[in-house]
């Protein structure tokens, strides 16, 4: 997953840290840098951080916990999220849901794919509700959304998919 050896992710921790400074603050801007580089935050990155900024790794981990932005896991490529929000889920988002899961090998415990092309997220709102069901596809808002659309979208997803 991590083709970097230790001494380069050392070295990009270091430019980090003295581009976003050594305080508590800079925290999650470093954690966003991370986020953005793997799609996902890795424990010896996490450890490397703890180390050069003197905090306890634990903190680390309470604030990549916390905020939903973060994952620990590693994510695919392309992100589905699917609102299931009140007005979502009368509308239908527990079908999208199925479908995906079942079309990708997904599960409630398993949200990427073996060959992380696609991690689906089920999401409280998305703040659409006029739009249920609501899907954001790689960060593109679609509404009304059927099974047969949410296919449609991943079929593009996938013509377009560069690994």
């Amino acid at each position: 997953m991590i083709e970097e050896t230790m001494e380069e992710q050392v070295k990009w921790v270091e430019g980090l840290i003295a581009q976003y400074g050594e305080s508590r603050t800079s925290l999650i801007p470093i954690l966003q840098a991370v986020q953005a580089k793997y799609r996902f935050l890795p424990e010896p990155v996490m450890s490397e951080i703890s180390a050069q900024l003197g905090l306890p790794l634990s903190s680390i981990y309470g604030v990549a916990t916390f905020y939903a932005q973060f994952s620990t896991e590693p994510k695919g490529r392309h992100i589905i999220q699917i609102c299931d929000g009140t007005a979502c889920h009368v509308r239908g988002a527990k079908e999208l849901i199925e479908r995906v899961r079942k079309d990708f090998g997904l599960s409630p415990e398993k949200n990427t794919t073996d060959d992380k092309f696609l991690t689906l997220e089920t999401v409280a709102c998305i703040g659409a509700c006029a739009m249920a069901p609501a899907v954001i596809a790689d960060g593109h808002i679609y509404g009304q959304v059927k099974v047969e659309k949410i296919l449609a979208i991943i079929e593009e997803i996938k013509e377009g998919d560069v690994q």
